[in-house]
């Protein structure tokens, strides 16, 4: 009789070291979720502005383009001594110079946009992995209830102190990145 009391002692202890486990994870797991869902957010719209100004560069050097092609033909048909054609070229010239100086800015910010979305992807990446190795260890600590397992559970620890350490990775803006478990993952 005393070894069934001290068998579901026993049981009772690891019950409660899986809830424990179970319900730190899947807090934090929460927590993680909406820092990750800002994240995706802020992701998409730095794709977005980078889109936007890589468009804005394009429409720039096709004007600039445009301009250069009409100038060259104002001045060949035109001939150099015909003063509406000068006060053309002399326009376009303005255009051109004014294309060619706003480019770089453009091409500048669209890349910067682009960098940032990279720097958030890192981040993204780590709030995936954690929430992945979190969503292991949970599973792994209802299943060492199940089968009464202390080593089981004591793997489950093991992932989630991984997922923890990811999702602290990904709060803290710290650049460890997952690249084996993204590039199997991607």
């Amino acid at each position: 009789m005393e070894v069934e009391v001290s068998a579901e002692a026993k049981d009772k202890r690891l019950n409660r070291l899986v809830a424990i486990t179970v319900v730190i994870l899947s807090v934090f797991t929460g927590v993680c979720n909406i820092k990750d869902g800002n994240i995706v957010q802020a992701m998409a719209q730095a794709k977005a502005d980078s889109v936007d100004r890589w468009a804005e560069y394009q429409a720039t050097k096709t004007k600039q383009h445009i301009a250069e092609t009409a100038r060259g033909e104002i001045a060949t048909l035109a001939g150099p001594t015909n003063g509406a054609a000068a006060a053309a070229t002399r326009a376009l010239d303005v255009d051109i110079a004014r294309y060619r100086a706003k480019a770089p800015g453009l091409a500048g910010e669209a890349q910067g946009f682009a960098d940032r979305y990279d720097a958030l992807n890192v981040h993204d990446d780590q709030f995936d992995a954690s929430e992945a190795l979190v969503s292991t260890a949970i599973s792994m600590a209802a299943v060492s209830a199940l089968v009464e397992s202390f080593w089981l559970l004591i793997a489950a620890w093991a992932f989630g102190a991984m997922g923890l350490f990811m999702g602290i990775c990904g709060f803290a803006g710290f650049a460890f990145h997952p690249d084996v478990l993204s590039s199997f993952l991607g």
